[in-house]
């Protein structure tokens, strides 16, 4: 029962990151769409993020055991 509690656990961490990464993307093209000559530094502080939080999402795949 214990290994099952696990999976959901990583499952639900990989759900909020895959939320996450789409809600900075949809975030990101609304504030290049409002300033295009910021693109640059929105992209790039987008794409930080996004590696941030995949890499949440990687950490609690190993973890399940």
């Amino acid at each position: 029962m214990e290994g099952n509690l696990h999976l959901i656990g990583a499952g639900l961490v990989v759900i909020g990151a895959g939320l996450g990464i789409g809600r900075i993307g949809g975030s990101a093209m609304d504030a290049i769409a409002r300033q295009p000559e910021a693109t640059g530094k929105i992209q790039t502080a987008m794409l930080i993020a996004a590696a941030l939080i995949e890499g949440i999402g990687f950490a609690a795949l190993f973890a399940v055991k």
